[in-house]
């Protein structure tokens, strides 16, 4: 089988495609043919040494695809050779073939396309988790979504609209707005362009933001929370900007505010029960037409290192694809 594979440490440029035997499906483990796989950030840093988690060298990159089952391992139940499926890994993605435990993979929608499915997953999965989970966002409320564009910032304007909030978008051009609001966006804001908390109060009239999505970190962050309402919250997802913001904390004091951590990955390991009620509600969403994953671009698998420039360089929209013939 093909894989993209990273022999050091560096920018996307440095990964290699290889021929690699096909892996073998042990204890717990599915072998699945990959169909689609999507690039998500974590991609970009994991190949630079720059990711929490660091395999161990050499490795493939990739932590969402979609496929079909080839192989299944001993003590498997529920799948079989043949199943359309949904995978999150944090490495390994970026091949033909990818060996998973049984346990990460997600039954795929009958009317879900390989591609909408390797950009489904960990975007409306994180976003969820965020939104319901760990904000508790209620109908009404104003939820303002930073790196609006992006995979996880569309994901979480969709969700944001399904569970009945009013969703500000922010993005770094008009372009990138324009897909905010066709993915339901009620407002948006320009951040290049426009004057930040001016805009907010403007929209909100003064009332300010009960949550904030921040997958990006950097200069915003503290804009956003200095323009949160009272009991507000902040949920810290990631941080796309390559700066850890630091906050001031008079500000959630005085605001009787919160900072609120969101990590799908560890949710999915610690509170497997919670996890799997959050999958099967956004693949309901997905039936009901209120989730519609958005794949901007697509590659084959030898280009898997120009889309991860793309990522890198921030002028991805929604997802970008790597497509397996």
């Amino acid at each position: 089988m093909k894989a993209v594979v990273c022999r050091q440490y560096g920018p996307p440029d440095s990964l290699v495609v290889e021929e690699l035997p096909s892996p073998r499906a042990g204890a717990g483990e599915v072998v699945v043919a990959v169909k689609a796989a999507s690039i998500n950030f974590p991609d970009v840093l994991i190949i630079a040494n720059k990711y929490q988690f660091k395999p161990p060298l050499p490795f493939s990159p990739g932590s969402e695809l979609a496929g079909v089952v080839k192989e299944v391992g001993e003590g498997v139940s529920g799948w079989k050779v043949g199943d359309r499926v949904m995978a999150f890994t944090t490495y390994g993605a970026f091949a033909e073939e990818v060996k998973v435990e049984a346990t990460r993979l997600c039954r795929m929608p009958a009317k879900m396309s390989f591609e909408e499915g390797a950009a489904f997953v960990l975007t409306y999965g994180t976003s969820d988790h965020a939104l319901r989970d760990r904000a508790a966002l209620a109908r009404g409320e104003t939820l303002l979504v930073l790196g609006a564009a992006g995979g996880v910032g569309l994901a979480a304007v969709e969700i944001g609209k399904a569970l009945g909030a009013r969703v500000i978008a922010c993005a770094s051009s008009e372009e990138k707005l324009a897909v905010c609001r066709e993915h339901g966006a009620d407002a948006t804001i320009n951040y290049a362009a426009e004057d930040f908390r001016e805009k907010v109060k403007t929209i909100t009239q003064g009332k300010g933001l009960d949550v904030v999505y921040d997958p990006v970190g950097g200069a915003y962050t503290e804009a956003a929370f200095r323009s949160i309402a009272w009991r507000g919250r902040l949920l810290v997802v990631g941080f796309a900007a390559g700066e850890i913001p630091k906050l001031p904390l008079n500000l959630p004091l005085l605001k009787g505010a919160s900072v609120v951590g969101v990590f799908w990955g560890d949710f999915g390991r610690r509170e497997p029960e919670r996890f799997a009620e959050s999958l099967r509600q956004i693949a309901r969403w997905y039936e009901e037409g209120k989730l519609r994953p958005h794949v901007s671009r697509r590659f084959p698998l030898e280009k898997a290192s120009e889309a991860l420039k793309l990522m890198a360089a921030r002028q991805v929209k929604g997802k970008v694809v790597l497509t397996v013939p």
